[in-house]
């Protein structure tokens, strides 16, 4: 299932190892965040919504099918 957070990944044309790299979260706990598989962490959100410049919000991201 898509979340915000992969389709604005996926719209931007980045990588999963792209996005891991610049948020220094591991590819596969971001994979699974991404299909909302795993909750993240209030950091790791923050991380990410930074990392997009806010395009995504850290509550989209934590509650992504809210």
């Amino acid at each position: 299932m898509d979340t915000p957070l992969k389709r604005l990944r996926v719209r931007q044309g980045l990588t999963l190892k792209v996005v891991s790299k610049a948020s220094g979260i591991d590819v596969g706990n971001l994979s699974r965040i991404e299909r909302g598989l795993q909750i993240t962490s209030l950091s790791n959100a923050k991380k990410l919504s930074k990392f997009f410049g806010g395009e995504v919000s850290e509550i989209e991201i934590l509650f992504p099918f809210n």
